[in-house]
């Protein structure tokens, strides 16, 4: 077996593993969208790694040659596929459709060109670097890049340039005199060596994205209220405390507002659970559009509620309160205008020794006096020295606003 078919032999077993570990993955997680089409495209490459073994033996190479080179293509373009469905973008399907049409016709016409012309050899690699530049093009789109992202790009551009300067390379060094002897040629020990490093690094890099993002959705999906779309008890308050922490090193205030809506049971009881669980998100909906990018937001219990504000003052605190307890009863679907919709507030300023629950209990005093002073109003608990402090003095009424 000479040295390129040793390798050929590796990429083979590579590309029937990742299509088995992709296949896997599409298979047990729904969420990863992309990668039933990267397996696709795997199994391509280990059909394509078979004709390579099968064209030395053949009498007229060019039906198998042909094949090669179109199954490969699809390969390729299997692949951009299940990254723009990874990456939720809409699949460049016409221009993959268009290169595939015009490569494979192209390489129809170029296969009665000189074995050893450089234009022949550019016209087979071309295609293969024009597709994955499609991908890569989707990639630089992107709105936000993590490192597993920036480095599969790099692979990509890496990809591009191994195909474009392969015909070089059979320039210098031959390729062959007739496709059955290319596997005993030097030009293909590199190619496939090469390649085999570039395909490994591209597929690790694309699972290790997939996995990454699966787990991050999982993880958002354990930790989100399926009926408000706020964060349960568990992610806020996991979420919380990260932010809390950083607060406290950076030195800034911060402010824990809870939240209950009135009368709940009895809106409930009256008009029926459907009824309640369109309040519930509505007033989710207000929470979310009166809070600022930095704020935590959950759904603590059932008709409970609780935003964690980094940076923010006790004014600002207050004043976000207010905006919530102003705008829910207005904003709200017209089959819930004519409910009697208020909430109450209890708000407590952070000191910098405080932990969550310590927070939380001081905010949950303070809805307790707002419920007992009435419903309807927010509520501030008693500043801490440390924070009254960090407030300069400003703020001289604590109580009901």
């Amino acid at each position: 077996m000479s040295a390129a078919a040793f390798v050929l032999a590796i990429n083979l077993f590579v590309a029937g593993l990742f299509a088995t570990a992709f296949g896997v993955l599409a298979a047990y997680y729904r969420l990863a969208l992309g990668a039933r089409w990267i397996a696709f495209g795997y199994g391509c490459g280990v059909v394509t790694s078979v004709l390579e073994f099968v064209l030395p033996f053949q009498a007229d190479a060019r039906p198998v040659a042909f094949a090669l080179f179109s199954i490969f293509l699809f390969a390729l373009a299997f692949i951009v596929i299940g990254l723009a469905r990874h990456y939720r973008l809409s699949p460049p399907l016409r221009v993959l459709t268009g290169l595939v049409a015009v490569s494979m016709l192209i390489n129809l016409f170029s296969m009665e060109m000189p074995r050893d012309s450089f234009l022949r050899a550019m016209l087979y690699q071309l295609p293969y670097a024009l597709i994955l530049l499609v991908a890569l093009g989707m990639m630089v789109k992107l709105p936000a890049r993590r490192i597993l992202d920036v480095a599969l790009m790099g692979i990509l551009v890496t990809v591009i340039i191994h195909f474009i300067a392969k015909p070089f390379l059979a320039q210098m060094i031959g390729s062959g005199g007739a496709p059955q002897g290319y596997l005993s040629s030097t030009y293909a020990a590199i190619s496939q060596s090469v390649g085999a490093i570039l395909h490994i690094s591209t597929g690790i890099a694309v699972l290790l994205i997939m996995v990454r993002d699966v787990m991050a959705e999982i993880t958002a999906r354990s930790e989100t209220d399926a009926l408000s779309g706020l964060h349960n008890r568990r992610g806020f308050e996991d979420h919380s405390e990260r932010a809390m922490a950083l607060s406290q090193r950076s030195g800034v205030p911060a402010m824990m507002i809870v939240a209950d809506l009135d009368h709940f049971k009895q809106i409930n009881d009256t008009h029926g659970h459907a009824t309640g669980d369109m309040v519930i998100a509505a007033f989710a909906k207000t929470l979310r559009e009166a809070a600022p990018q930095t704020a935590v937001l959950g759904r603590t219990g059932g008709e409970e509620f609780a935003i964690f504000l980094p940076g923010t003052n006790l004014a600002c605190g207050r004043l976000y309160a207010e905006a919530v307890r102003t705008a829910f009863p207005v904003n709200v679907a017209p089959e819930l205008k004519g409910l009697n919709l208020s909430a109450s507030f209890g708000a407590a300023m952070q000191d910098t020794d405080d932990t969550l629950s310590e927070l939380m209990r001081r905010a949950d005093q303070a809805l307790y006096r707002a419920k007992s002073e009435g419903r309807n109003r927010v509520v501030v608990a008693k500043i801490p020295p440390s924070a009254l402090a960090a407030e300069s003095g400003t703020i001289k009424d604590f109580g009901t606003s």
